[in-house]
């Protein structure tokens, strides 16, 4: 018999996240060791999956027992035919998706090695996220909570200040991006939570508490977390002034593709079902650690019962969830 948790899913009806951004089909190789020069691999394991920042999220949601929606774009082509497909089959809400006339859908060639470190190369057309449908409160006021990649920049200012207007929740993932584009999303967003590259180039220091007391000083109007892989995430707690860090869950990481858009997803969901900020990034970082273990991007993304029996046996001093940093205010450079 399977016990309750603090972890569980509210009672009700299942939460609804709209995620936006990314719609891609990765060609994921598994080979040994990464390329060091020129030369052929032959990698020694082989998987196609449509994915991306925000579809992968969108996965996570759905695994984890939300209502997932996406607004992306792929192209008129068959790759886009089988994005669109695939994602929905994953159980997400396709509906809202976008088709460009005249424009390729996006792929990447992703090399995974046995450490579960990836080489990417992404291909978008740059034509792809030209188009930008109007975004209002009514049209977001179905969801729990909404969150964005920055992927589709335009799309995404629209969404998250449409769902502040309605009074939800404006999640940003704030991963490296273009010039500009982060300082365009996050004045409207209410929660941001950084990729350690995103933030270390955001404020020029590779130190993950001193990275988020300078995000938190720049965007001081939203939450802010830093995720650092295996090094745990680290956040800004805005009761007590204090920078909180949680360690990751020791795994043998297979595969990290995906694994930010896993908690990523795993968050916007936590957030949407209103769980307290410490459960919610244990529950983001479980889950995000669960899906390196299984090679193939976001198809190794966690169910929620998986994730809660992981809990279950993660002590809490496992975890190492404490205060990294006790000044109230953010530190300077």
């Amino acid at each position: 018999m399977t016990t309750s948790s603090a972890f569980d899913p509210p009672a009700g009806p299942a939460r609804s996240v709209l995620c936006v951004g990314a719609a891609v089909l990765d060609t994921l190789f598994r080979v040994r060791s990464l390329p060091t020069g020129q030369g052929k691999i032959l990698p020694y394991d082989m998987l196609q999956v449509a994915e991306g920042m925000a579809s992968s999220a969108a996965f996570a949601v759905a695994r984890l027992g939300g209502n997932a929606s996406l607004w992306g774009a792929v192209g008129d082509d068959a790759t886009g035919d089988r994005i669109i497909a695939e994602l929905s089959e994953s159980g997400i809400d396709t509906s809202g998706m976008v088709r460009m006339a005249g424009v390729r859908s996006a792929v990447s060639t992703i090399l995974v090695d046995d450490q579960g470190e990836r080489l990417i190369v992404p291909f978008y057309d740059a034509g792809l996220h030209d188009a930008v449908k109007p975004v209002t409160k009514q049209d977001v006021s179905a969801f729990d909570a909404v969150l964005v990649d920055v992927r589709w920049p335009k799309l995404a200012l629209l969404t998250l200040s449409a769902a502040g207007e309605a009074g939800k929740p404006a999640i940003l993932d704030g991963d490296v991006a273009g010039e500009g584009v982060i300082e365009m999303l996050a004045p409207v967003a209410s929660h941001i939570v950084f990729s350690q590259p995103a933030a270390e180039r955001l404020t020029g220091t590779a130190e993950p508490v001193k990275a988020v007391g300078l995000l938190k000083r720049n965007f001081e109007h939203a939450f802010i977390s830093v995720t650092a892989g295996e090094n745990g995430c680290f956040w800004f707690d805005d009761a007590t002034g204090e920078i909180f860090h949680l360690a990751a869950p020791k795994v043998r990481a297979v595969d990290t593709l995906a694994a930010g858009d896993i908690f990523h997803g795993a968050f916007a969901l936590a957030i949407a079902e209103g769980l307290p900020i410490k459960e919610t990034m244990r529950l983001s970082s479980m889950a995000a650690a669960l899906k390196c273990q299984v090679f193939g991007g976001r198809s190794g993304a966690p169910t929620r019962a998986e994730v809660c029996d992981a809990l279950r046996g993660w002590s809490i001093g496992q975890q190492s969830c404490g205060r990294a940093d006790r000044r109230s205010d953010p530190p300077t450079p």
